[in-house]
């Protein structure tokens, strides 16, 4: 079955189709992850896009339950160079190209990756389209370059309703931007009790809960549209200690102050090394982001930067001078990935109950 990728900018890959046998259309951006194809097409980040994997085979071991990010991810498509044809692991339960069936995502393969990833590093980031037809090729790559594809993302992949993570220990809130079950697994490793509350959630509500911390997810599109979320840290970083992860890491700095810029392709993947300042400690962390905080808006008095990216120098980190609050723009929770940084879940336990004690004893 025939099946092509039409960009905006009027380019064509015709491939082989797998998956549903549907169109779609999104952002179409790149990861380096050698693994883990199961996890980034779950994880919620990746909603509206359609990801291109830069791995040459992908689908080998199969799907299965457990590694799951998301239940419904929202993830537009799927293009890479070769799905395995015949998968084979003890954990598997099904393959990728039924699992992405039953998910309504179509896929590609047959395509040159390394020419299509090459486009994207050195024009940017493009808007593109699965279809089983070339025929309209101009029109809709017009359409695709008068269209703005993942506005308003957030409000489609946050939870509608609040749930619980039951645990018997510290006390959290987690705001729900898109948020990985990884995160929620960290948690629960540390037998935190979690309350997980939709990114509509103000201040008010988050307090009237006497949490004992406040964790900020992950989330897709663009930070900028989340300015209720920003009222609502710069009230609760008065009072809890806040941790804010990948989008959690956007929203608290555009709460102090700071602002943020769509990048030029993005930080997707598994092997990105960041340096720790304070130390120079360097970990590889796992990243899934389109948007970056833009250093020279970062007010001083506020935040400091404490981690950077090693390759181009983007803010990776931020913690705040007068609050227990602190950010990091990668993935401590890494599933799969380098386990580098998982400790800074310690970090923000050891946040909480340094805070705790201090409050016994005022």
């Amino acid at each position: 079955m025939k099946r092509y990728l039409i960009l905006e900018d009027g380019s064509i890959y015709e491939g082989e189709g797998f998956g549903a046998d549907c169109e779609s259309s999104g952002e179409v951006v790149f990861t380096t992850g050698m693994t883990g194809y199961q996890e980034a097409i779950t994880d919620q980040s990746y909603a509206d896009q359609i990801l291109v994997f830069t791995n040459p085979l992908i689908g080998n071991y199969g799907i299965t339950l457990a590694d799951y990010e998301s239940l419904e991810p929202q993830i537009k498509g799927v293009v890479c160079h070769q799905v395995a044809r015949h998968p084979d692991n003890w954990r598997m339960q099904t393959t990728l190209p039924k699992f992405l069936e039953r998910l309504n995502i179509p896929g590609l393969q047959g395509i040159d990756t390394r020419e299509l990833v090459k486009k994207l590093r050195i024009h940017g980031t493009l808007k593109g389209k699965i279809t089983d037809s070339k025929e309209n090729a101009v029109k809709i790559a017009q359409e695709l370059k008068e269209k703005n594809i993942t506005q308003g993302v957030i409000s489609r992949v946050s939870t509608k309703n609040s749930y619980p993570v039951p645990g018997s220990k510290r006390n959290i809130v987690v705001v729900d931007f898109g948020i990985k079950h990884s995160i929620l697994r960290e948690l629960a490793e540390r037998d935190c009790n979690c309350i997980v509350l939709p990114y509509t959630a103000s201040a008010d509500e988050i307090l009237s809960l006497n949490p004992d911390g406040v964790l900020l997810s992950n989330g897709p599109g663009d930070p900028e549209e989340m300015v209720e979320a920003a009222k609502m840290v710069q009230e609760v970083e008065k009072h809890v200690p806040l941790f804010g992860i990948c989008m959690g890491h956007q929203v608290f700095a555009l709460a102090n102050g700071a602002k943020t810029y769509k990048m030029k392709f993005g930080h997707r993947g598994f092997n990105h090394p960041v340096r720790e300042i304070a130390t120079g400690n360097i970990g590889f962390t796992s990243q899934n982001h389109g948007y970056a905080v833009d250093p020279a808006s970062i007010d001083k008095e506020n935040l400091m930067i404490t981690h950077v990216e090693v390759n181009d120098g983007t803010v990776e980190g931020l913690r705040h001078k007068k609050y227990p609050a602190f950010s990091v723009q990668f993935h401590p929770d890494a599933t799969p990935g380098p386990h580098d940084e998982d400790s800074l879940f310690d970090d923000f336990m050891s946040m909480i109950d340094q805070r705790k004690e201090e409050e016994r004893h005022a």
